[in-house]
């Protein structure tokens, strides 16, 4: 296996990791999850949409093929929570020492990373991209 696939490999399961396992809390309304999504106005519906979304994107990362694009996904996702941090929510939420944010710094990071990695499959899919009709 050669670095650039290892490298892939370990930041996609990084990002996928993280996304899934703050699954259970967003659909078991668990009361932090329940708290972030009220502070922000979005209560149940971001909170079930976010999940959602943050599965979809999960699996995309793990599949190879389609690794650019879950790390697409979860740079828009994860943005969003950087900003609510940042703007709303602050870095500690519920005495948590920053836990979360830091978690999503390292979502940000790493989809960053596989987004790199794999920029060459996200070219290729633009370029192979046929026009619309009427273009």
């Amino acid at each position: 296996m050669n670095t650039k696939t290892l490298l892939s490999w370990l930041f996609r399961l990084l990002a996928a990791v993280i996304f899934l396992q703050t699954l259970y809390f967003k659909f078991s309304a668990a009361p932090e999850s329940v708290f972030i999504f009220s502070t922000l106005g979005m209560e149940p519906w971001g909170r079930i949409g976010t999940g959602i979304a943050e599965l979809i994107v999960s699996l995309l990362l793990i599949v190879p093929r389609t690794a650019w694009l879950g790390a697409l996904g979860g740079l828009g996702i994860i943005s969003g929570a950087i900003l609510a941090h940042l703007t709303k929510l602050g870095v500690e939420v519920q005495g948590d020492g920053g836990l979360v944010f830091y978690l999503a710094l390292a979502v940000f990071a790493s989809c960053l990373i596989v987004l790199y990695l794999h920029r060459g499959d996200a070219l290729a899919i633009l370029k192979n991209r046929k026009p619309a009709a009427g273009q």
